[in-house]
């Protein structure tokens, strides 16, 4: 017998007929959950973090959960908030379902579970139970969110989030369904703000209010009982062309992780640019390019894309982040896209700058039935002086999408590149204990991120 969408969800939440994740997801969580932490120290010292952190650092009463992985306390929501602005501070962290999930899941869900101290079993089924919920509701909208201005994942990620954190809390299916009702309310974030320090906040604020809403909903707060599909409700005020579909809930013949898994980024950069980015880096290689050879960049996106990657001249590293100019300029020009590429110093640099002068950017209607603000394919090509054409070819999935995925080792790499070097031997303890996440015989998660703090006194 189907049921209501709100009714459904909040149902299947409570209790979604699982003990623990199934072991073939757990690399996905584990990946989740890795990728993640790496960008939240990455992000420690980013102004937009020590903005969130002064922000909330009076609210200490019972202060259970710690933030930053340091030895500062926060009550719940105000841990989750910092630590996924923190997180998404570098626009570094994985992708999925046409947002970011981690990010919001993974804050919320390690801020609750302290104070509960839930073992991993819970905690991970937990992460499992937030990514289905997002899935379902990323899935019921045929038009990608960003084509209305919405940031998919503060939008999505505030009710996904909350569905976790209220499984991880063992709310029943009425009190759920009240916490995805108020958190469907608290759902925010424009793309306008995409290139400045308020993106990071999206995620924060997605996290924080979803731990918001799993409380206002244990004390009794109430909510529509059919907030996600009803005319004047979430999916259609959210929807770019009002063609969401609000129909029963069914429970799905699988689940989604394992069709959709997650995307490890591995430039950070806005996703949009990550195609193109691979087939610079590959032509130069190949070809051994230099930017003084090249007469024009010429790069094939979306549309839609091409509305993310707003910032054509870019004034500081953030808005870097979201100029295809800029990423096309510094692949060239350094042979590579990481964190010490994506600086003020290189933007500045003369050479990057006549380069990017060079870049024009196609357009092509987004078609990606996976990636939906994507083109079906990508693609790039170097105009050379000398008159030959680079030409990529269709660039299909970025490097680190599940469909192309990073080799072994690479995800490892990335986290240990997220510290700074007298850091790193408890990094390297706080990441073998993330990799054994999932087993029996090791500490606990939440002690992991503990003893990672302590260990800076």
């Amino acid at each position: 017998m189907s049921v209501s969408l709100t009714a459904g969800l909040a149902s299947w939440a409570a209790s979604p007929g699982l003990d623990e994740a199934p072991a073939d997801l757990l690399p996905v969580i584990r990946g989740g959950f890795i990728d993640t932490l790496a960008c939240l120290l990455s992000g420690r010292a980013e102004p937009v973090t020590r903005a969130a952190l002064a922000l909330v650092a009076g609210r200490t009463a019972a202060a259970p959960a710690h933030a930053l992985l340091g030895e500062q306390r926060l009550e719940p929501a105000a841990a989750a908030f910092v630590n996924a602005v923190s997180a998404h501070a570098l626009d570094f962290d994985d992708m999925a379902l046409n947002g970011h999930p981690s990010v919001v899941l993974v804050p919320a869900l390690l801020a609750a579970a302290e104070p509960l101290a839930v073992d991993d079993r819970r905690l991970l089924l937990a992460y499992l139970v937030g990514y289905e919920v997002w899935a379902e509701l990323a899935g019921r909208e045929p038009d990608a969110l960003h084509g209305k201005g919405w940031h998919p994942t503060s939008v999505i990620g505030t009710v996904a989030a909350a569905a976790a954190v209220a499984h991880l809390r063992s709310l029943d299916a009425a009190a759920t369904a009240n916490a995805l009702g108020i958190a469907a309310s608290m759902a925010c974030g424009l793309m306008g703000n995409f290139g400045s320090m308020t993106k990071p906040l999206h995620a924060g604020w997605a996290a924080g209010h979803a731990l918001e809403a799993v409380e206002l909903a244990a004390l009794g707060v109430t909510a529509s009982a059919d907030v996600l599909e009803s005319r004047t409700g979430f999916l259609m005020a959210f929807s770019p062309a009002g063609r969401a579909e609000r129909g029963p809930w069914q429970v799905p013949g699988t689940l989604r992780m394992r069709q959709s898994g997650l995307s490890i980024k591995k430039y950070p950069v806005c996703y949009a640019s990550h195609r193109v980015i691979d087939g610079v880096l590959d032509l130069r290689a190949a070809h051994r390019a230099a930017p003084a050879d090249v007469r024009e960049v010429v790069a094939t996106i979306s549309d839609v894309n091409a509305r993310i990657l707003h910032c054509h001249r870019p004034a500081d590293a953030l808005q870097a982040k979201f100029s295809l100019e800029f990423a096309c300029a510094v692949a060239l020009c350094e042979g590579g896209v990481g964190l010490r590429e994506v600086t003020v110093a290189q933007l500045e640099r003369a050479d990057v700058q006549d380069l990017m002068a060079r870049v024009r950017i196609d357009t092509v209607p987004a078609g990606c039935p996976i990636e939906p603000s994507f083109a079906l394919h990508d693609r790039v090509a170097l105009h050379l002086h000398d008159g030959r054409v680079l030409d990529s070819g269709p660039i299909r999935f970025a490097s680190g999408h599940v469909q192309n995925p990073l080799a072994a080792g690479q995800l490892r790499t990335k986290f240990l590149g997220c510290v700074a070097e007298p850091e790193r031997t408890r990094a390297e303890r706080l990441l073998a204990a993330l990799e054994a996440v999932g087993n029996a015989a090791r500490p606990s998660l939440i002690d992991a991120v503990k003893a990672f703090g302590a260990a800076a006194i």
